[in-house]
This record gives structure tokens, C-alpha cells and sequence, in this order.
């Protein structure tokens, strides 16, 4: 299923549907259907470009981010746990010997504020990773940079079993209540938190939302109408989140 769900996401991002839509234009030149195949190439080509624009990129994950803007860290409430989900860090693989900081590791940095700020004595990282080329899950790699940060050990607690964000919020709404906790401080990225929280909180958490790692920035008019690669990807990314969201409900 985690490879199935990977490929979904795969063919329903711009550069994927794009992707098959020149496809099937290909076969169906081939099949002499080529006024149709002209079209469809078309269409799959002005997709690609849309969603390519900062223009549009910035929109679809202004929506996203606009749901949870940054909040300073004195102004967030009082919490039993700290609940970073992974996506921020990758895990060393065999013989390399420490992880790498990726875009999103700014909710890793966020979760030690809120920690050195006492807005809760506990820190729970949650994520996997495939044992065939990672030397560790990511919830360890997290607790390394955790203990980096100046957090304490004893003040970390690992999941380390979920590959995707419902197995996330799965696992650890089990080990929660072990620890006595049923209301948490929810980091993740912008863009990732309101499906995020959804998931939470159909568990039964009760969920205080501290988003971290906010992408749409200000820029000259002219810029947002230049393609760009990193506009395609944040799109897709988005694109995956409310897609995502929509099939959870």
C-alpha cells in the first residue's frame, strides 16, 4: 500500500499528470487519432506551465499555510507534549555518519523553542524509515539533532514505525496515554499541518496547531510569472495535501 500510495501521489502531481497526459497524446498519434493527440498534448503542456508560476505555486500554498500563520513562540499555550512529525530530516544511510537537515527541519528547530520555552515537558518524534537504505528511522535522526538543540534525553520520546502522516497520528495516539497525555502541541510544516491535524485529532487528541517552515514569501510581480522548478514543486506538494485531506474525509 506504501508503494501503491506513492505512486498515486506521483501521477496526480503537475509533472506527473502532465507526464501522462503527453503519454496517452503520443498513443493516440500513433492509434491516428492526432487532432485529439494535439489537444491533449496541449492541455498537458499549458498544465505543466501553470503550475510552474510562483503565481500559481504561491496561491494553492497560501491557502494551505494562511489556516495556521507563524506564531511567536511566547504567544503559544500551555501543553502536556511537544508532537513533531518527521519529513524534516533524513536518516544517515549505512556508513555515512549523521543524518541530513532537509527544507522542512525548521519544525525540529521550532519544537526545541517551544521546549527551552517550557511550553511542555515532553517531546514526542514520530517517523519511520525503510531499514534496506537508512541506518536509522527518522525519529531517531530527529532526536540527534533534538539533542544538538540543547533538549534533554530523558525529555524525548521516539515513534518510530509510521511511514506516511495517518500512521503518524496512528502510533502515536497509542503511546500518548501512556505518558498521561491527551492534549499536545502539534509541529509540522504549513503547508502539511491542516491535514495533519485532522488526522490528530480524529484520534481523539486534543490538537494545538504550531506550524513551522512557511514557504510563500513576497516577491517582485514579474518574478511570479517566471517557471520555475521550485514553484512545480511546491504545487505538487500542496496539491498532494489537499487531495490527501479530501480522501481522509
Amino acid at each position: 500500500m506504501f508503494v501503491v500510495s506513492k505512486l498515486a501521489i506521483a501521477l496526480i502531481s503537475p509533472l506527473g499528470a502532465s507526464l501522462f497526459g503527453a503519454l496517452l497524446a503520443l498513443l493516440l498519434a500513433i492509434a491516428g487519432r492526432r487532432r485529439l493527440a494535439f489537444w491533449l498534448g496541449v492541455v498537458a503542456l499549458l498544465w505543466l506551465w501553470f503550475w510552474s508560476l510562483p503565481l500559481a505555486s504561491n496561491w494553492v500554498r497560501g491557502y494551505l499555510e494562511d489556516q495556521h500563520p507563524p506564531i511567536a513562540v511566547q504567544g503559544v499555550p500551555q501543553a502536556q507534549a511537544i508532537v513533531v512529525l518527521g519529513g524534516g530530516v533524513s536518516p544517515a544511510g549505512y556508513g555515512e555518519p549523521y543524518p541530513n537537515l532537509e527544507s522542512g527541519a525548521d519544525r525540529v528547530w521550532h519544537a526545541a523553542r517551544l521546549f527551552h520555552a517550557s511550553k511542555a515537558p515532553l517531546v514526542l518524534l514520530t517517523g519511520g524509515s525503510d531499514p534496506d537504505h537508512s541506518a536509522t528511522s527518522e525519529a531517531e535522526a530527529m532526536r540527534q539533532f533534538m539533542l544538538d538543540l540543547g533538549v534533554p534525553d530523558h525529555a524525548i520520546v521516539l515513534e518510530e514505525r509510521s511511514r506516511n502522516t495517518s500512521q503518524n497520528a496512528e502510533h502515536t495516539s497509542v503511546i500518548l496515554p501512556e505518558h498521561g497525555v491527551t492534549r499536545v502541541l502539534l509541529v509540522t510544516s504549513a503547508l502539511h499541518m491542516p491535514r495533519a491535524k485532522a488526522l490528530f485529532e480524529a484520534l481523539g487528541l486534543e490538537v494545538i496547531p504550531v506550524a513551522a517552515d512557511h514557504e510563500v514569501l513576497s516577491r517582485p510581480w514579474w518574478r511570479s510569472l517566471l517557471p520555475e522548478t521550485s514553484a512545480l514543486d511546491g504545487s505538487s506538494r500542496a496539491i498532494k495535501e489537499i487531495v490527501g485531506r479530501l480522501v481522509g474525509r
